[in-house]
């Protein structure tokens, strides 16, 4: 018997919104294809409100068994950057939910609440998502950043999804700052950018080269790990199907494409009850890559296309 993908990893960092749960439910498979791994799994989340013991809960809730230390969110990827660069104890202006001002502590840092004294002088500026974040929290951190503040931000995520639509995510907040101060962050931790990631494999204690990161969103999760230099696996249960993965610019293509993560303990050529291999599959996807990239006639393009429409077949769980 051929060996499992996850064979071939030390290790997995796996996105949660669309990969293992949808809101407050399981996405179907992944409970039981997450517990019957037998490598190491971290949980990567651009989001920051959220501390990592919340998301524990959550996890374990659903029937995974997840400690806080098996979390990473972009607010740890922020606080672990700035550990980097500041002296222990520095003082950071803390924007965001809860995960933010937790997160910097965690690193031995000295979270600053943006309603402090103007005056009470911060090194840098750490800005992640959180539901009340205000026009004066805004400014707050506008006014640190002009003052010569370090600005780093979470994620740069423009909407984030809820139960009545989308609303505006923390890169929305992010460019209210920009537009006051005329610039961008002077880094971006979380996904597409690479921080998140480098995290996950210095906690795990691999090179990233041994550890494949699982997500649904090309422009974030794959894209992140393309930029880590780390292998991917896209999985169609979330934000991207198909029809996005074969419009993927280069940056934003994953390693393997699945209809949901049971690929993870199937080799390559093997399928799940009624979904394709993930090798048929992902072969199908590259001749279509292929002939997008080299300039082919609109029509071969869409030829190529249309055969990977139909290797999905029925498997597509949209």
């Amino acid at each position: 018997m051929t060996a499992p993908m996850v064979a071939g990893y030390a290790a997995v960092v796996c996105d949660l919104d669309g990969v293992v749960y949808r809101g407050g439910d399981a996405v179907p498979h992944a409970v039981e294809s997450i517990a019957a791994l037998d490598v190491p799994v971290l949980f990567a989340t651009n989001n920051a409100s959220r501390p990592a013991a919340g998301v524990a809960a959550h996890l374990r809730d659903l029937g995974i068994d997840c400690h806080p230390r098996d979390v990473a969110t972009s607010a740890q990827a922020a606080a672990w950057l700035l550990s980097l660069e500041l002296d222990q104890g520095a003082r950071v202006l803390a924007v965001g939910g809860e995960g933010v001002p937790e997160a910097l502590q965690e690193a031995g840092l000295v979270p600053v609440s943006p309603s402090a004294d103007g005056d009470d002088e911060v090194s840098a500026v750490a800005q992640g998502y959180g539901r009340g974040v205000t026009a004066a929290d805004l400014a707050a951190a506008a006014y640190a950043v002009e003052s010569g503040a370090r600005w780093y931000a979470t994620n740069t995520d423009a909407t984030l999804p809820t139960d009545r639509g989308l609303a505006p995510g923390n890169g929305s907040l992010v460019a209210a700052v920009a537009t006051a101060v005329g610039r961008g962050p002077d880094v971006v931790a979380g996904k597409p950018e690479s921080p998140l990631y480098e995290l996950c494999a210095q906690r795990l204690g691999f090179d990233v080269d041994r550890v494949l990161a699982v997500g649904d969103r090309l422009d974030t999760d794959i894209a992140g790990a393309v930029a880590a230099g780390m292998d991917s696996l896209l999985v169609l249960t979330g934000v991207d199907d198909l029809e996005s993965l074969l419009e993927a610019p280069e940056a934003n293509r994953p390693t393997y494409v699945s209809v949901d993560l049971r690929a993870l303990h199937l080799s390559p050529d093997d399928a799940a009850e009624g979904n394709p291999s993930a090798a048929e599959l992902g072969e199908a996807v590259a001749r279509a890559h292929a002939a997008l990239d080299r300039g082919a006639s609109t029509a071969e393009v869409d030829r190529a296309r249309q055969k990977a429409r139909d290797v999905l077949g029925g498997g597509s769980p949209r």
